[in-house]
């Protein structure tokens, strides 16, 4: 008997050692996201990522006009989280997107209105 149970875990140990052998596929890195800000305000306005309890400067973007930027896959994280904050240069009023989810392929849209607390975002 001492034969067959030795058979019986030498294929169970061998088993288990294929079945974690294997190698996994890694999860496809995600890209810099795309973010195009329009501002239809009259005065610049500087664009910051708030992500994982910091905020990242990303540029300005100079009233009634469009830029165009590209985000670091870093400032998503792991959370795929992250919010927009706009701040007008030489006034206190500010725009704060609410926290996008971000998955890969993805770009944002942001539109800064002359009032910039009635600012849209869409992430498509």
């Amino acid at each position: 008997m001492l034969p067959s149970r030795r058979a019986f875990h030498v294929a169970l140990l061998a088993g288990t050692v294929a079945c974690f052998g294997r190698h996994h596929e890694k999860a496809e890195p995600v890209s810099d996201i795309p973010l195009k800000v329009t501002n239809r305000n009259w005065l610049d306005v500087v664009i910051y990522v708030l992500h994982d309890g910091q905020r990242t400067r990303v540029g300005t973007v100079t009233g009634s006009s469009s830029q165009e930027f590209a985000l670091p896959s870093r400032l998503v994280g792991q959370s795929h989280e992250l919010a927009l904050l706009g701040e007008a240069i030489g006034s206190n009023d500010v725009a704060r997107t609410e926290r996008l989810t971000i998955q890969a392929g993805q770009y944002i849209e942001w539109t800064l209105e002359t009032d910039l607390r009635r600012s849209s975002v869409g992430v498509y």
